[in-house]
């Protein structure tokens, strides 16, 4: 019998940005948001409303967005290996840089942890650039975003979905 990786590691709080803009997108992110609560060793901890906002540095159909936070006993490699699984679940592709997704998981932070690799960087180096992320984030870990980082996205267009 397996042991959870929670008796091997000690669980960590981490920060996962949704977004989707082909096909049912609300539907796409509420579905990875549920995806992402049965990673193993995962529990969801929060997750914020629903936002929708114009692609950045893109074309297509404007995106949805949310955060979520995560309390997981996964590895970072681990856990963007299970985000990278969910995204090709949804039938993610890649055709080319910032081409519409029908579904996007980014992981903004894994603890207090810093990590600049080949294969991932935390925190995310451009989660600060977004207001598609730092209004989800400042949702439900105001204490994770300044009133400064806020303003420096203001011009931004996001909404707030309501009923999410």
């Amino acid at each position: 019998m397996t042991q959870p990786l929670s008796h091997l590691r000690a669980p960590v709080l981490a920060y996962v940005a949704l977004g989707a803009n082909l096909g049912d997108a609300a539907a796409s992110v509420r579905a990875a948001i549920e995806a992402l609560a049965r990673l193993p060793d995962t529990q969801l901890q929060a997750r914020s409303s629903l936002y929708r906002s114009a692609p950045v540095d893109a074309g297509g159909p404007d995106y949805v967005n949310a955060v979520v936070a995560l309390r997981t006993g996964l590895s970072a490699p681990e856990l963007l290996a299970g985000l990278q699984r969910l995204e090709q679940a949804a039938g993610r592709q890649r055709p080319y840089r910032h081409a519409p997704r029908t579904l996007d998981l980014d992981l903004l932070r894994y603890g207090d942890g810093r990590i600049d690799s080949a294969a991932l960087c935390v925190p995310h180096p451009r989660m600060l650039q977004r207001a598609f992320v730092l209004r989800p984030l400042a949702e439900i870990a105001p204490q994770l975003v300044t009133p400064a980082a806020l303003a420096a996205v203001a011009g931004q267009g996001i909404e707030r979905l309501e009923g999410a």
